[in-house]
């Protein structure tokens, strides 16, 4: 075969795919099928499709060293030829040269080749006579014409014929061959010259004249020198002259010119003994031998350029034996992640697609290419024969190292487990104790793509079956064992050099062959691609190999069957001729099955039996002429220790031993190899125990003929010779347990003790009470017809052995056709009797039998229990439900005729029909849109009473107008009574106006009043509420409750509820809008106000103890840090804001800054938007409009009567104080204020002179309080008066504005130019917190303005500056002033204080405006409201 021709497949082998019954017996579906696969020496076989194992193996803790294979290195042709290429190129490395490859018709020349061929033309001598180089071209194919075939020549002659010459030993020999040598290469030269002049090719040849290599000249002139010194100071010229005689002795012409002394020769050539031509003389760098170029065989014409070794030097060199072929370990340590992606990129790599894209043909033929190629060197890793008892098996197993789940357990108790089916009962290997990695403990295999598994039988030539978990497939090539012989002929007639240094060379797994070329030697050859999920088989003896298509994982163990054994033994007398190990003995495996014949099976003993036979008469034979002399029990001997010296067979049943090496012994083949000394013999049993032996095995074996006997009998038996079931089952008891063969014998009685087991099942379910009571769907399943009962009465009295209920069973035959005479005439009757027809159903149904009569029988009872069903639905009018009558004329529907059924059914079907036709109307009235009016469904409901059936939507409308009426009447006594409803009961009643499905005429004047007190609240809600406010309207309205309260809006609203509910029993804004169920209770407008009135006090105290507890907080100066300030309650820091009201400081961060000309008010003091009076008038106005109670109202009109209260108490003083001096003095108290207040200059601009309207702002105070009840709180005729009167004044007022701004001008202009000689400062917290230097003079040499000054001389000296008016410097000493009180409150002077006591009168201006700071923020409206003023 060419070595470039493409692959062709073998045919497949077969494939089987058991059944789950044939898959259950793993050994013995396998030993079905041999017949068939051993003739192919493998097979696939594909579990059925459920069978899918678990990948058990710890993927995590997986690691594995793999082989290196080069694929060149594994087929054996490719492999000899580089060993043939290694020995060339080895030759002439030792001899100084370097081979380098020839290339013919730009392909790299076979030199294994061209040496084959030209060794079977005779040999180069025959070639170059007889002039057939064209032929030796051809015949490697190499196309004619072209003068290839002296150019095939000359590289023979020039790399090939020196290499045999060597290999002949001709290099070796000096005789007179050199003549003979010289006429062929005469005739070479003349055949070259001829060739030349006819291919117009030729050698480049060298002269003679060419010197040596500068480094090998050196050492010749150097050495020559110095023993010509040595020669000519020691030897005289004689001496030289008697060696001359002594070469002449030895028949080597000397020249003439050699024995002048001057040019004495102190090198000769070996051959010729001559030293002339120095330039020709090569010194061997191995053994300092001399030799001319032109001396050797054959010649050299050149000197070579590197080391030289002579002839004996390189005949020694390659005489050393090769070392054995073997793969490599890997460097690299995988897991199989690690191993798979390697794999899986070295695959897409080398074909350039995705691994799952490359077909299987494709990868075939690639990979024998590969293997045959000398060019292409591929190295592939193989992670093979991987001990799963060291990383675990890919199966599940019971090692008690994990626990199983789910399906596990199964497939670990499968023999078709790998780690089971070795040990299974019918396997051999099941009797050795000990774990055989690889045989009973099965191996694991990682493969990629190319990686291979070599030609090669299993140990002891036994099963192998290996199983593909996952991965890509794995492509195997089987030979059967018919065939074995033949394949390992050809191996070694196509490749004996490898052959001759391994015997053994097909045990060792390293080589492979292709198999077309065994095909062309008939072999026959058989594949096929085993995929994930798969088995393959391999049979005992039967060469298989192959290779991985790609990254994949399989696991394979061996086992051996009975008919194994004769296999085994003679595995081992082949073993025994190749000097080969065995795995175990295969005698004391024999011995230990014989020695527990019960255990075996009986096809197992019946060829134990035979063993034993022949087994015995071949030691009996080998035992003649020795003499036993000691018993060995060689099974506690390990086996390196009984090896036989001479073939290494494990000994077991003899073995012979001498004295002068006790630790020597050879087996009784091999008796004469030992020594001459005595000889011992060790022998494990003696010859007498073997019959026993045997006859035990041979009981086992022929227990089976004895139980055949029996068998046969019993099934033949007649009618009256039948036996008992339990019988039978005896026997086949006893062949299970005694394991004899599935013959057809043992089929036909398991058979008939299934069949006679199932008869009596089924008899005993006909004829077992319990089976009456089972479901319909139970006895369909189990029921008979008549015909079957009447065949399976035949069945029971036809089995071969006797059935206890076969009587019984012919009774209920009987009763049967008893029932069948009983039913027809029942059917006959004109009027069906419902309990006579379930009389006779109930007596079928227990019968077990399918019976004909029984539909009939059932419909003519369901007609009956229909009609009486409608005679009782019929008697009870209120059960009569639409449902139920559709239900009754449903059933009807599906009985037979009959003019029974037919009257009934007309009847439900007339009340039917009145029914639907009152409940469309009555769901028509529900629905209407408009509604209709109480009298209309009042009508409706009266005509529908008296029909007698149960109608839901008549029942719903008169609930309806129940609902109405009493919804009318609550309407009506909330209009007729004293006070007005509040808004919440009013809408309450509108909700449940709305859902009754009546028209109510009251309904739309209570949405209007509705819709408009709503329209009314909203309207004030966005009066007084700021844009995404917190507090509600009626929050806002009422007296503050949440006065001190800080913290988020969660925590806030939590304090403020417990506040609340602390003072339960005052006034509770939120309570205004509780609804009361009883009419009666009215809430009176006077308890309302009154306790508001509270809730008003309450607040003002409130607000005072704020503003103590904020202005206190000063005087903490030494432990400020612990002070807690604005709404995020931490302490000062940077820049902060005081607020008006309540005193306390903000961070300029925390809260909004104040508009230029305004006060800073905090966010919890100035709640709301503040409106105007004329927009609260007409909120006022609407709401004495409104016929509804509103608490948000009701919280109003209490404000407001709390705010004229204010306004008459602030007319009598004014009319106690002139207007322009109370004006001058609430201006300069505001100034005062302005001072000390947080508004400094920089943010709050310059202080302007305050305007009448802002005197008009201050000393508001409004409050509010208590419960309102159900009255509507109406302002008294003195309010009303007063109010008329408030509004008439404001509008007078207005027109008197530009008057009073023109005149208030020039006083304005006055107050400007002294508060920008006044300096306001905000409050800045330095960072140690330093209170007392907030006031202290710049100027160090200032005077204090006090009279009685105490001239303080501390280090840090405190300031304060009147704020009265003179703007004057005051030590706080002198004027009895603290740090708090001079960073929180205004300081007067005497002088000045003395000048506003002389100018205002009755109440001080620091009176009213404290009262005025009071309420600066409490109210949102106030502000407003005293602009107008």
């Amino acid at each position: 075969m060419s070595a470039f021709a493409e692959f062709v497949p073998p045919p497949e082998c077969p494939v089987f795919e058991p059944s789950w019954e044939d898959f259950s017996d793993p050994l013995g579906f396998i030993n079905k099928i041999r017949p068939i696969a051993e003739k192919t020496g493998i097979c696939k076989i594909r579990p059925p499709e459920d069978w899918q194992p678990p990948f058990a193996c710890d993927v995590r803790n997986f690691r594995f060293t793999p082989r290196v294979q080069r694929l060149n290195e594994l087929e054996a042709l490719t492999r000899v030829k580089l060993n043939f290429l290694d020995q060339i190129a080895k030759f002439w490395e030792l001899q100084g040269s370097k081979i380098r490859f020839p290339h013919v018709e730009r392909k790299v020349l076979d030199l294994y080749q061209l040496s084959k061929i030209v060794s079977s033309e005779g040999g180069f001598e025959t070639v170059c006579k007889e002039r057939i180089w064209s032929k030796v071209a051809s015949r490697m194919g190499f196309p004619p014409g072209k003068g290839t075939g002296s150019l095939l020549r000359s590289h023979y002659e020039r790399i090939l014929y020196p290499y045999e010459l060597f290999q002949s030993g001709a290099t070796l020999t000096v005789s007179d061959a050199h003549c003979s040598l010289c006429v062929l290469y005469a005739v070479n030269e003349q055949d070259d010259e001829e060739d030349k002049e006819k291919d117009g090719e030729g050698d480049v040849t060298q002269t003679k004249d060419r010197l040596l290599p500068e480094r090998r000249s050196r050492r010749l002139k150097s050495e020559v020198q110095h023993l010509e010194e040595s020669l000519l100071k020691t030897v005289g010229v004689s001496q030289i002259y008697r060696n001359q005689v002594t070469l002449q002795n030895h028949d080597i012409s000397v020249s003439p010119v050699a024995l002048i002394p001057p040019q004495i020769d102190l090198y000769l050539c070996l051959v010729c003994g001559r030293g002339d031509e120095e330039d020709r003389l090569l010194l061997c760098d191995g053994c300092d031998d001399s030799y001319h170029t032109f001396c050797l065989i054959p010649p050299l014409q050149d000197v070579p350029k590197g080391d030289w070794r002579c002839p004996k030097c390189v005949a020694e060199e390659c005489s050393k034996p090769r070392e054995a072929f073997g793969f490599e370990q890997a460097v690299r340590e995988y897991t199989l992640q690690s191993f798979g992606e390697m794999a899986d990129h070295f695959k897409s790599d080398y074909f350039n697609m995705p691994v799952h894209m490359v077909p299987t043909e494709l990868v075939e033929k690639e990979f024998w290419r590969l293997v045959s190629s000398i060019e292409e060197d591929v190295i592939v890793e193989y992670g093979a024969d991987i001990s799963s008892k060291e990383v675990g098996s890919g199966f599940p197993v019971r090692d008690g190292k994990r626990r199983l789940l789910g399906d596990e357990e199964e497939y670990a108790n499968s023999g078709w487990n790998l780690n089971n089916m070795p040990v299974l009962e019918q396997s051999v290997l099941t009797h050795i104790n000990v774990d055989i990695s690889g045989m009973k403990v099965p191996w694991l295999y990682v493969g990629m793509c190319f990686s291979s598994f070599c030609w090669h039988i299993e140990d002891h030539w036994s099963y192998s079956i290996n199983f593909l978990h996952w991965g890509e497939p794995k492509t195997w090539y089987g030979v059967p064992a018919s065939a074995a012989e033949q394949l390992e002929a050809v191996m070694k007639k196509l490749a004996p050099e490898l052959f001759d240094s391994q015997p053994d060379l097909l045990h060792q797994l390293v080589t492979i062959m292709n198999p077309n070329i065994l095909m062309e030697h008939g072999v026959p050859v058989y594949r096929t691609n085993q995929c994930a999920g798969e088995f393959v088989v391999t049979f005992p003896r039967a060469y298989h190999s192959g290779f991985n298509q790609g990254y994949n994982f399989a696991e394979a163990v061996n086992f051996c069957t009975a008919d194994w054994l004769p296999m085994g033994r003679q595995c081992v007398a082949h073993y025994r001729r190749l000097h080969r190990y065995c795995v175990f003995s295969h005698d004391e495996l024999l011995c230990k099955m014989a020695a527990d014949p019960e255990s075996l099976d009986v096809e197992l003993a019946a060829a134990v039996f035979k063993e034993m036979g022949e087994m015995m008469d071949e030691e009996t034979k080998l035992r003649q002429g020795v003499l036993s002399s000691e018993q060995e029990v060689f099974e506690l001997v390990p086996d390196d220790e009984r090896q036989c010296h001479k073939c290494k067979t494990t000994c077991f049943l003899s073995a012979l031993t001498c004295s002068c090496s006790p630790d020597r012994l050879v087996c009784l083949h091999h008796a004469t190899d030992l020594c001459d000394c005595p000889m011992g013999n060790k022998y494990r049993y003696d010859l007498e125990e073997f019959p026993s032996m045997l006859y035990g095995v041979k009981t086992r074996a022929q227990s089976y003929d004895t139980w055949a006997k029996r068998v046969t009998e019993a099934l033949a038996a007649d009618q009256k010779n039948k036996k008992d079931l339990i019988e039978l089952k005896v026997l086949l008891e006893d062949a299970e347990d005694r394991k004899y063969p599935e013959n057809t014998l043992f089929r036909r009685l398991r058979e008939m003790v299934k069949e006679a087991e199932t008869c009596s099942s089924v008899a005993q379910l006909l004829l077992s009470r319990n089976s009456r009571l089972r479901s319909d769907s139970g006895r369909n399943r189990t029921k008979l017809t008549v015909d079957e009962l009447k065949a399976f009465v035949d069945q029971l009295y036809r089995l071969p052995c006797i059935i206890s209920q076969a009587r019984q069973v012919k009774e209920l035959l009987e009763n049967v056709e008893d029932f069948h005479e009983r039913a027809q005439v029942a059917l006959s009757d004109e009027m069906p009797d419902s309990s006579k027809l379930q009389a006779l159903l109930d007596l079928g149904s227990g019968l077990d039998v399918e019976l004909p009569e029984l539909p009939r029988l059932k419909q003519e009872l369901q007609q009956a229990r229909w009609l009486d069903e409608v005679h009782v639905t019929l008697a009870e009018p209120l059960r009569v439900t639409l449902e139920l009558m559709k239900r009754l004329i449903d059933s009807g529907v599906g009985l037979a005729p009959h003019h029974a059924v037919e009257k009934a059914m007309a009847e439900l079907q007339e009340i039917l029909t009145v029914s639907e036709r009152w409940e469309d109307k009555a769901r028509a009235c529900l629905q209407a849109r408009p509604r209709h009016s109480m009298v209309t469904l009042e009508s409706i409901v009266l005509e529908a009473r008296n029909i007698p059936a149960y109608l839901p939507n008549i029942l719903a409308l008169r609930e309806a107008l129940q609902k109405a009426k009493e919804w009318t009447a609550k309407v009506e006594a909330i209009q007729s009574g004293s006070s007005y409803a509040y808004l919440e009961q009013l809408e309450s009643l509108l909700a449940r106006g709305r859902s009754i499905p009546v028209r109510l005429d009251p309904l739309a004047q209570v949405e209007s009043q509705v819709a408009a007190a709503r329209a009314w609240r909203e309207r004030t809600a966005r009066t007084f509420l700021k844009k995404n406010s917190t507090y509600t309207l009626l929050q806002v309205l009422s007296p503050r409750v949440d006065i001190g309260v800080y913290g988020n809006s969660k925590s806030k609203r939590k304090r403020v509820k417990e506040l609340i509910e602390k003072e339960r029993g005052g006034f509770d804004p939120d309570t205004l809008s509780d609804l009361e169920e009883s009419l009666e209770e009215v809430r009176d407008p006077s308890t309302v106000a009154a306790a508001f009135k509270a809730k008003e006090q309450k607040e003002v105290e409130a607000i005072h103890s704020l503003r103590a507890a904020n202005l206190a907080k000063m005087a903490m100066a030494d432990r400020i840090e612990e002070v807690k300030f604005c709404l995020c309650r931490k302490t000062a820091s940077g820049f902060m804001l005081q607020c008006e009201l309540c005193k306390d400081w903000f961070h300029g961060a925390c809260v909004p800054l104040p508009k230029t000309d305004s006060k800073f008010l905090c966010p919890l003091c100035q709640r709301s938007r503040r409106p105007r009076l004329e927009t609260i008038l007409s909120l006022l106005v609407s709401l004495q409009k409104l016929p509804v109670r509103l608490p948000e109202g009701e919280a109003l009109q209490c404000l407001t009567e709390r705010a004229m209260s204010w306004q008459v108490c602030m007319e009598m003083r004014l009319q106690l104080t002139p207007t322009t001096c109370f004006l001058e003095r609430a201006e300069h108290h505001h100034m005062l204020m302005a001072a000390a207040a947080a508004g400094g200059a920089s943010v709050m601009g310059e202080i302007r002179p305050v305007k009448s309207k802002e005197l008009k702002r201050v000393g508001l105070e409004f409050g509010l309080g208590g419960k309102p009840k159900k009255k509507k709180l109406k302002l008294n005729l003195d309010k009303n008066r007063e109010m008329k009167q408030l509004a008439k004044r404001l509008a007078k007022e207005e027109k008197e504005k530009k008057r009073k701004e023109k005149a208030a001008a020039k006083a304005e202009a006055i107050r400007e130019g002294l508060e920008k000689r006044k300096e306001k400062k905000i409050l800045d917290i330095p960072s140690k917190y330093d209170w007392s230097g907030a006031e202290d003079s710049n100027d160090e040499n200032a005077v204090c303005a006090a009279k009685n000054c105490q001239r303080p001389c501390k280090d840090k000296v405190d300031w304060v500056q009147c704020d009265g008016g003179c703007d004057e410097w005051f030590h706080q000493v002198c004027v009895g002033v603290s740090c708090e009180m001079a960073e929180n409150e205004d300081y007067i002077c005497m002088d000045c204080s003395g000048k506003a006591a002389g100018m205002s009168g009755g109440m001080t201006v620091e009176e009213v405006a404290e009262e005025s700071v009071v309420v600066f923020t409490k109210m949102c409206t106030d502000s407003v409201l005293l602009q107008q003023l």
